[in-house]
Formats: C-alpha cells, sequence, structure tokens
C-alpha cells in the first residue's frame, strides 16, 4: 500500500542505498573500506547497495560511519503546524481521565448449594 506516498517501498529503499553510496563516493571510500569502518561484512553491505536491503542496526552503523549519524533526528520528528488549529493543538496537554471513587466493597451473593431447595 502506498498511501500518501509517491513511491513503493521498495523504491525508497533503493533510493536510501543510492544516497549512502554517493555519500560513500563522496568520502573516497570502497564498499570494503566502509563496510570495515561500520562493523559489517563486504556481503551485506554490497547487498544493500543493490537491493536497500539492510538491518536497522547495520544502516545506523553505516550512516554513523559517513559522519551522517545526527540525520536520524529528522526521522519521524514532529511536522511542523499547518495551521492555527494545529498551533491550539499544542497547547492542549492530554491528560488521563481522573480515576472513579471505589463505591464500598463488591455485592457478595450468597451460593446456592446444589442439591439444597431455596
Amino acid at each position: 500500500m502506498l498511501g500518501h506516498n509517491l513511491y513503493s517501498h521498495a523504491e525508497i529503499a533503493t533510493q536510501l542505498a543510492a544516497r549512502v553510496a554517493r555519500a560513500r563516493l563522496d568520502a573516497g571510500w570502497s564498499q570494503a573500506e566502509l563496510a570495515e569502518r561500520a562493523g559489517i561484512t563486504l556481503a551485506t553491505y554490497r547487498r544493500f547497495e543493490q537491493t536497500g536491503k539492510i538491518s536497522l542496526d547495520r544502516l545506523i552503523r553505516v550512516m554513523s560511519v559517513l559522519g551522517r549519524g545526527a540525520d536520524w533526528a529528522a526521522v519521524c520528528a514532529p511536522r511542523p503546524p499547518l495551521s492555527i488549529e494545529d498551533v491550539e493543538a499544542t497547547w492542549r496537554v492530554r491528560q488521563r481521565a481522573p480515576r472513579r471513587p471505589a463505591e464500598g466493597p463488591p455485592a457478595v451473593l450468597p451460593r446456592a448449594n446444589v442439591g439444597e431447595s431455596p
């Protein structure tokens, strides 16, 4: 499901891999050098550049080695308000509902014994 995105998940992953590859080339590193610096196998890094598939932990390592660790701050960051209603909504502090006061012990109904008539 694409939702509001113009790209599929696979397209986003391959675009990210291409950007990381560009940053690697800008740093003047081979795939093997970046993989070694990030502490991942060369095969894992090559697969990432080709397919966009990589674990989050390994992607964070690669980004950190490239000096892009701070870029994670933008991922899922709060969006800027688009209207005055959005701004006003940030003023409201969501609170939990107050607890209901206890109304005494729960009523206990007598149990009827089996075989007895009332």
